[in-house]
């Protein structure tokens, strides 16, 4: 299928050999273009024949140019194809969570291995066919993050709504067997999968790590479970004991994949050792902290960051995060700023993260408080590439309301340093 052009790059070889929006982009290398992948992987050639149609005629162009050199086309859409949507009704899905009158965005799943190659999401392989794994296979997308929950077919099939997610952990095998690095995640749900149930996860996953140790990674993450649950599956926090439990599960099965495989493999996400009082693994134990995206190591990291810097200076500003990370924060930095914790009143005072902090929170909780001369905040508040909180609160709104200045910097110790060395944020 031809993909419209919607743009050129400036100085681009596409533009120098006249391409323009509105033409289609039929072919690469004389194969049809499925999606991102097929054009990408073409890119990276040092030569690359497009054939383009242009006012109805089709032109083949012939080109020399560097490896990995792009090629300047612009598209329509960014996976040139339609984005492949989750047909499971998880239990513990945090979009279905979500109140009504929020913006259509946040109510969209999406269940696509090229946005969990592009942008780090989660599939769970459920809408996935024999040859969507030979694509995958064939490019070496990898890595690719799988949220599993269960290796018990009958389980999983349970706890994600779905007849196809017991058979699609099959894919798994071919994946690791092909060299795919697979970053896998379980979202621990009290008395559902937790236990002896995440015993068999952790043992069966560890078949594929590879032979060599690396790569192949587990985090453990609890449920996150908000206000908004009405009709949905019963479900119950983990408390202190609870969490105390999971990190012992866990410790034990690193101990066993150590001494076999000389890696850690699987992680328990911070938020446990919070919950739990107990302090945080040290750095080296995170290995090459392959699942802090997941939040996992992230706060060990900040720590790093922060303790290694010199000359910080006391800064007449606010830090604003959520109850979970507030009394790490408040040992770390309270001598040098103010450290707020917010209380999660939209989604509910079990989410204690600060990544799910919204505008209005924030305003309900900081205004008309000395804040000092800025506040900060972090940037996962934010949805990705703008300055809006999940409530559709802006950050210019924040701004207003609070009379301060209000920045966004990045979720580790390396921004937090940069201001408190240079009273700026980078």
């Amino acid at each position: 299928m031809k993909k419209l052009i919607t743009g050129i790059e400036d100085g681009s070889i596409a533009a120098e050999l006249g391409i323009k929006a509105g033409d289609f982009l039929v072919a690469v290398d004389g194969q049809v273009v499925v999606d991102v992948f097929d054009y990408r992987m073409a890119q990276f050639e040092e030569d690359v024949e497009l054939l383009i149609e242009s006012g109805g005629e089709q032109v083949l162009f012939e080109i020399e140019k560097d490896a990995y050199e792009d090629l300047g086309l612009v598209f329509e859409e960014g996976l040139m194809d339609t984005m492949r949507h989750c047909g499971n009704k998880c239990i513990f899905c945090f979009i279905d969570q979500n109140p009504p009158g929020m913006r259509e965005t946040l109510y969209v799943k999406d269940d696509d291995y090229r946005l969990s190659f592009l942008h780090g999401n989660y599939i769970t392989l459920t809408n996935m066919t024999d040859t969507d794994v030979e694509r995958l296979l064939k490019h070496r997308i990898s890595p690719v993050n799988v949220s599993i929950h269960a290796t018990d077919p009958e389980l999983r099939v349970m706890m994600m709504g779905n007849p196809q997610a017991g058979r699609s952990l099959e894919f798994l095998g071919r994946l690791a067997a092909g060299g795919i690095v697979l970053s896998l995640q379980i979202v621990l749900c009290k008395g559902i999968n937790d236990g002896a149930q995440l015993a068999r996860s952790i043992e069966e996953l560890g078949r594929y790590i590879p032979d060599d140790g690396g790569g192949c990674s587990l985090s453990v993450v609890p449920v996150g479970i908000t206000k908004f649950r009405e009709g949905l599956h019963p479900l119950e926090p983990f408390d202190a004991d609870d969490c105390k439990q999971v990190i012992e599960q866990v410790n034990e099965w690193q101990k066993k994949f150590l001494e076999e495989k000389e890696c850690r493999f699987v992680f328990a996400a911070d938020e446990f050792y919070l919950k739990a009082g107990l302090p945080l693994p040290d750095y080296d134990e995170y290995e090459d902290f392959p699942q802090i995206d997941n939040g996992v190591g992230m706060i060990t990291a900040f720590s790093d960051e922060f303790e290694d810097a010199e000359g910080l200076m006391k800064q007449n500003v606010s830090l604003v995060t959520g109850v979970a990370a507030a009394p790490f924060l408040r040992e770390l930095a309270g001598e040098y700023v103010q450290v707020i914790e917010v209380v999660n009143h939209f989604y509910g005072e079990h989410i204690t993260v600060a990544g799910l902090l919204t505008g209005r929170d924030i305003v309900e909780q900081l205004k008309g408080r000395e804040l000092g001369e800025r506040v900060l905040i972090s940037k996962s508040c934010l949805r990705d590439g703008e300055d809006v909180f999940l409530d559709d609160v802006s950050l210019d709104e924040l701004i207003q309301e609070l009379g301060v200045p209000v920045i966004a910097i990045e979720p580790d110790g390396t921004a937090l340093v940069q201001v408190l060395l240079t009273g700026n944020a980078a």
